[in-house]
């Protein structure tokens, strides 16, 4: 048994076998100069700020034979799986399907919508493409995880209230433990990430748990 130091209470992992890093949609158009949520009006500084971090506990994952799991909000090029009301909500100058300055926004396998390069997916990873905000809707990802027999789950990525959020809660409705791993996930606005983090541990951690990278590592080591 393996025991983090968390909020509201430690979290536990029965067996590293049942472990999962979930990374959510740390791509190019999101955190990139040029992208879709700088097109947006959004500092994407704001989320740039967690890549040392998060590639830091990926490689943790990885030097230690963890499960990890990507995920890519893109939608098929002749938007079949893009609703109308999702292309046309917020009335921006360039919505989704439209020519970006780097290729089309948020389409499968433009330039724009491929994850950062010093995140991006190694051989043997999992890659869940999504067309909706949350990883589980009309994707294999629940599959996945049962085949593989993961329980628990750690969210990082982007952004903190809307896709890692909504991923999270999808999966504690599915039974999955899940902990946010607080400085690997990140908002434009911080104060959004700051009440994603007290709802989600609140009530006795109704939705899961937080913690720090650096518990995550400590309790998770070989040599601890």
């Amino acid at each position: 048994m393996f025991r983090i130091p968390a909020l509201p209470y430690d979290y536990e992992v029965p067996n590293l076998s049942q472990l999962a890093l979930v990374i959510i949609d740390m791509q190019r158009d999101f955190l990139e100069p040029g992208g879709f949520g700088e097109i947006l009006g959004n500092d994407v500084a704001q989320l740039g700020s967690i890549v040392p971090t998060l590639k830091g506990l990926l490689n943790f994952f990885r030097q230690n034979g963890l499960t990890v799991i990507h995920t890519l909000e893109c939608h098929q090029p002749d938007l079949s799986d893009c609703p109308i009301s999702k292309r046309k909500r917020g009335k921006g100058s360039l919505t989704i399907g439209d020519e970006g300055p780097m290729g089309r926004i948020l389409i499968r396998g433009e330039a724009g919508n491929a994850i950062i390069p010093d995140l991006a997916p190694i051989e043997g990873e999992i890659v869940i493409h999504k067309p909706g905000k949350g990883a589980f809707y009309a994707t294999e990802l629940q599959d996945s995880l049962q085949k593989r027999g993961i329980t628990h789950l750690f969210f990082t990525g982007v952004t903190t209230e809307v896709c890692v959020q909504t991923t999270m809660r999808e999966a504690n409705d599915r039974g999955y433990e899940c902990l946010m791993v607080e400085d690997c996930t990140a908002s434009y606005f911080p104060h959004f990430k700051q009440s994603t983090l007290d709802m989600v541990r609140a009530q006795g951690g109704i939705v899961g748990w937080t913690t720090s990278a650096q518990e995550i590592q400590k309790a998770l080591s070989p040599n601890n």
